[in-house]
């Protein structure tokens, strides 16, 4: 394992590659990730839950390829099963004000003053809804079914932000979900155990979109995980 901020270790395969679009925060932070609690009330949170669960407009989401010719999108629910929706012009007005008042502590953090960010992406869980292991800015290059790096189909993608609506709890209650944790499948805690995240309502997890933050949502149990989605680009230094 390596250290990559003061509570946090990833792999060491990682550091072995050539990965192009590597970038870390700062090692002495605590956490090489963001949490900013409360981005959205709980009863804003709630608002956008109620009135996505009324819409109709669900598409179901796709994954992200590229080969040597062409880049592609292609449904494939082995990898993803989750459904997408258009967020309200009220409530993305709600959003991009809040993000304005976070969006110095976000470039400050990462060191990477944001320019460009992406339309928001209200993704549904349902039960049995999962996004297998990813990046968000690469595919995988895979020899013999062992993994010998990482190609970059989104470079424009420098950090993703996701904001949840509804909460991960161990019992069933309203506008929550079982299963679903959020899982950073490189990093570690100091005990070695693989970082899982169970968010709360109003909680944004901002993290950078490279490799070394592959993550994969887990099989939801129950409930209903609902997070607005967004990738920003930026100027590296």
């Amino acid at each position: 394992m390596i250290q990559i901020s003061n509570k946090i270790f990833c792999e060491e395969f990682l550091t072995q590659l050539d990965i192009e679009t590597k970038i870390l925060p700062n090692p002495y932070y605590d956490y090489p990730y963001m949490i900013i609690k409360n981005f959205l009330s709980k009863k804003i949170c709630d608002e956008i839950t109620t009135s996505t669960q009324k819409k109709d407009d669900a598409i179901d989401a796709k994954v992200r390829k590229k080969s040597i010719l062409i880049k592609e999108e292609n449904l494939n629910k082995k990898i993803r099963n989750t459904k997408i929706h258009k967020l309200s012009p009220f409530y993305e007005k709600i959003y991009l004000k809040n993000f304005a008042k976070h969006q110095k502590d976000i470039e400050e953090f990462f060191s990477l003053p944001l320019t460009t960010s992406t339309k928001i992406q209200t993704l549904e869980y349902t039960k049995g809804s999962f996004y297998k292991a990813h990046s968000d800015d690469s595919n995988v290059l895979l020899k013999d079914d062992e993994l010998v790096g990482f190609i970059p189909v989104a470079p424009q993608r420098k950090i993703t932000s996701v904001l949840f609506t509804t909460s991960h709890n161990k019992e069933k209650t309203k506008n929550s979900f079982q299963g679903g944790e959020l899982v950073f499948n490189y990093l570690y805690d100091e005990e070695g155990n693989q970082i899982h995240l169970e968010p709360q309502a109003g909680d944004m997890i901002v993290f950078l979109s490279n490799p070394y933050f592959t993550h994969e949502v887990l099989e939801v149990k129950d409930g209903y995980r609902l997070s607005l989605v967004q990738w920003h680009d930026g100027i590296i230094n």
